[in-house]
């Protein structure tokens, strides 16, 4: 036998990893595993040797390949940068001069798309799919064309080539209105986005002040309902509706009686290519859309956001994920937020910069999850109600105790790794335990961003370790074009928002009313930057109490500052709220319909982020609930009455008849009740010296009742 004399373990390790076959920097962490010290006359065989260094090996290939934590891009202790007390910016930058654009070329929303049609070599670009089948792509080089044309068309339709066009779209998200989009950027004018839950009056308002004269639809009953105001006379400009799909005749008839041109895409698109002209670029500058706000207490707000804005809201993005999440030719995003809202946009927006791919839905969100698995999504912008539901989803699966355990204990040890920054779903738990959870939604997720509202952090810290992949929260509003915050790559803890994108600066403003003061760390929250709006569409008085003279946002959100340098959001200046699904809601409005109910004397409506419904604390009237009650068959005194689940349940359905009756709609209306024996008054603390609702003290007081109704199964 051949024997070898070893002086040292790190000898030792010196011939086991050249028989390994391991080179350079490789050695030294396999001779990190053991310490340097002497053995003395150690003898080994060959045969021994071998063995030894294939647990070199071994040892080697898991140094390699073992998951390595990300790097973040700046100190998490450290987010954000003080400009001057109260006023932060974000630590990515090198000094106070914020970020306009990322790429050189790329300045406007049309340059982005140019940028991604030049190296995306003709790929992929638009997908959508038929039911049952796979998806079909329109590739950038089509879609630029198909601008082109489009845009061309509507020139010859009377359109003109500026900022201060307008067109209207009215169709659910597809291939046709990201083209219809593109076709307004090629030639300098603006979109206007129209939407369902608008309502009729408040598109008839926004047609008037925007005035609109064309209008792109997707079906024939949408294009219905703006004729039937035009033959009112409410809209007197509207004068062309362009549709997607195929119409009726005799819908073509009563739109010529309504002196309203209609027409088919492709036939507008066939107008362009023979009167074929150049393209119109936009400057930064210019106008690219207005999108209208939902109008909570009175008619909506047409924000107006610039090419710039959206240049740099984007470009901030790209700059905080570089070195954790380049975006690549063959990532792929599912298109199924409405694209009349910009958080939708700004996605398609950072794909199209990147030569990437965006898959529409099919427009039923039944068939959701169905698309999703076919696409196989890289990306996936979502919105907490969505993630409420898959992870009440994944407990409801989970039927058994071992099951059970098993899931919460796999869930916990990829918490773990997430707490030392490792992001992986190629884990051992990924495979036995969240692979089928991971499948569900296509199996290829690399990103996932959700905006909109707050998020529970227990849901966050749930989903981001059985998904296996990046999620990240933004926190921002439409006059900031999407966000003004957003989570820093490595830092998966939750209860904030993360700090301040690289175009946005934020400071936080006393309210003295709520005892906030910024010199706490609290206060209104205020964006300054290249991405706050220009104002509201012919609105100088909304736009003066949005934005100040010095060219600060009042958010109208009271944050917190973290010693981190990340912010929480802790509540809301003005009395309008936002429930888990986006819908922004004005209580006072709500109660106002409901006082008008015959048993009902106070009202206190309340909703949470975090949920889909609204509760209320009701004080029935006295002198006429006892006898209202007993008119329905209830007997009792009326503490006892306030007590009968019975009488609640008919207290709420009059109240809802009621609220019908004003107009509410069917998320504005309570889902539950609980009904107080005890008026709210000054004296209690419950109403101010004139007489309005101390909103904060009657959600202390009633913590309890609010949380026990939300604890319910909702309905």
């Amino acid at each position: 036998k051949v024997f070898w004399r070893v002086d040292s373990v790190t000898e030792l390790c010196l011939i086991c990893t050249q028989v390994a076959g391991l080179k350079g920097s490789e050695h030294e962490d396999v001779w990190r595993l053991l310490p340097s010290q002497p053995l003395s006359s150690l003898f080994l065989s060959t045969s021994s040797l071998l063995g030894l260094g294939a647990l070199a090996s071994l040892t080697a290939y898991w140094l390699v390949t073992r998951p390595r934590p990300m790097r973040p891009p700046c100190d998490l202790q450290a987010q954000s940068v003080a400009v001057h007390p109260s006023c932060r910016r974000s630590a990515l930058l090198k000094d106070d001069l914020l970020q306009d654009f990322y790429y050189e070329n790329t300045r406007t929303a049309y340059d982005m798309f140019q940028r991604g049609l030049k190296i995306s070599g003709n790929g992929p670009c638009l997908g959508f799919r038929k039911p049952g089948q796979p998806y079909q792509w329109i590739s950038y080089t089509e879609v630029a064309q198909q601008a082109q044309e489009l845009g061309s068309g509507l020139l010859a339709k009377g359109c003109r080539a500026n900022p201060e066009q307008f067109v209207g779209i009215f169709a659910q998200n597809r291939p046709e209105w990201m083209i219809s989009e593109l076709a307004c950027y090629t030639y300098s004018m603006a979109v206007v986005p129209l939407y369902d839950t608008l309502g009729m009056e408040a598109m008839v308002h926004i047609l008037n002040l925007a005035e609109i004269s064309l209008v792109i639809c997707d079906r024939e009953e949408k294009a219905a309902s703006l004729l039937e105001n035009k033959e009112k006379g409410k809209t007197p400009k509207l004068s062309c509706l362009v549709l997607f799909n195929d119409f009726s005749d005799a819908f073509v008839e009563k739109a010529k009686k309504c002196e309203v041109e209609v027409l088919k895409l492709e036939q507008l698109m066939d107008l362009g290519r023979q009167n074929l002209k150049d393209p119109v670029p936009p400057q930064p500058q210019d106008l690219a859309v207005v999108c209208f706000t939902s109008g909570t207490t009175g008619k909506p707000k047409g924000a107006m956001i610039t090419h710039g804005n959206i240049a740099s809201n984007t470009s901030s993005v790209i700059k905080i994920l570089e070195g954790s999440f380049v975006i690549q030719q063959d990532d792929v995003s599912i298109s199924y937020l409405p694209l009349a809202h910009m958080f939708e946009r700004m996605i398609q927006v950072t794909m199209f910069c990147h030569g990437a791919r965006v898959g529409f839905y099919q427009g039923d969100i039944s068939l959701l999850m169905d698309d999703i698995k076919t696409l196989k999504p890289t990306f996936f912008p979502v919105v907490p109600r969505l993630l409420n539901r898959i992870y009440d989803k994944i407990l409801g699966s989970v039927t058994s105790p071992l099951r059970r355990a098993l899931l919460h204990y796999a869930v916990r040890r990829k918490q773990a790794e997430l707490r030392s920054g490792i992001v992986r779903n190629n884990s051992l738990w990924d495979k036995l335990v969240f692979n089928r959870i991971q499948t569900s939604l296509g199996g290829n997720l690399r990103f996932a961003l959700t905006a909109s509202a707050p998020i529970s952090p227990t849901v966050l810290s749930f989903l981001r370790a059985t998904l296996g992949c990046l999620i990240f929260e933004g926190y921002g509003q439409t006059e900031c074009t999407a966000g003004c915050t957003f989570s820093m790559p490595g830092d998966w803890s939750t209860g904030h928002v993360g700090s301040p994108l690289p175009c946005a600066m934020v400071k936080l403003v006393d309210i003295p009313d709520m005892n906030y003061y910024a010199k706490n760390g609290e206060g209104e929250i205020c964006i300054r930057g290249p991405s706050v709006f220009k104002g509201y569409l012919k609105d100088p008085e909304k736009t003066a109490e949005a934005l100040d003279t010095d060219g600060w946002l009042h958010s109208g959100d009271v944050g917190q500052w973290l010693p981190n340098g990340t912010l929480r959001i802790i509540d809301r200046k003005k009395h309008i709220f936002k429930l888990s699904q986006g819908e922004y809601i004005a209580p006072e409005k709500i109660e106002n319909a409901y006082m008008r109910c015959v048993p009902v004397l106070q009202v206190f409506v309340h909703g949470d982020s975090l949920q889909s419904y609204l509760i209320a604390i009701v004080v029935p009237d006295p002198e006429v609930f006892v006898s209202w009650a007993k008119e329905r068959g209830f007997v009792g005194s009326y503490e006892e009455l306030c007590q009968n689940p019975d009488v609640k349940s008919a207290v709420l359905e009059e109240m809802k008849a009621v609220g019908k009756q004003a107009g509410l709609m069917s998320f504005e209306q309570v889902k539950d009740i609980y009904l107080h024996p005890e008026m709210f008054s000054v004296a209690n603390g419950l109403l101010t010296p004139t007489l309005k609702s101390r909103r904060t003290d009657i959600r202390r007081v009633f913590q309890e009742q609010i949380s026990s109704m939300y604890s319910k199964t909702a309905i």
